[in-house]
């Protein structure tokens, strides 16, 4: 089995990370450098705890303490995926070789 090259992957999807979080929380919205919507891994009533910085890729949920560095930590939290599951996952949406 072939070592999966995370940076590589984060690294593509960093420029398309807007696009990708249009599909993974389409109920979310773009709020500064941020992208703010309800957690769909909880009970969530109301977006504002559950965010995204657009620039860097860190997300948290603030009510909860899950939080993560990168496109592949937040893929994996939302499946509910292994990070390498979540990488190879995202390498194939985005076309990139891991």
């Amino acid at each position: 089995m072939r070592l999966i090259d995370f940076a590589a992957i984060n690294r593509a999807a960093q420029p398309r990370l807007h696009s990708l979080l249009l599909r993974w929380l389409p109920q979310g919205k773009q709020q500064g450098a941020e992208w703010v919507a309800l957690n769909p891994v909880r009970d969530d009533g109301r977006p504002g705890s559950f965010k995204v910085n657009l620039r860097t890729g860190r997300w948290a949920d603030f009510a909860t303490g899950d939080k993560g560095g990168d496109a592949i930590s937040l893929l994996a939290y939302l499946r509910g995926l292994s990070q390498a599951a979540a990488a190879r996952l995202l390498a194939r949406e985005l076309e990139v070789r891991s």
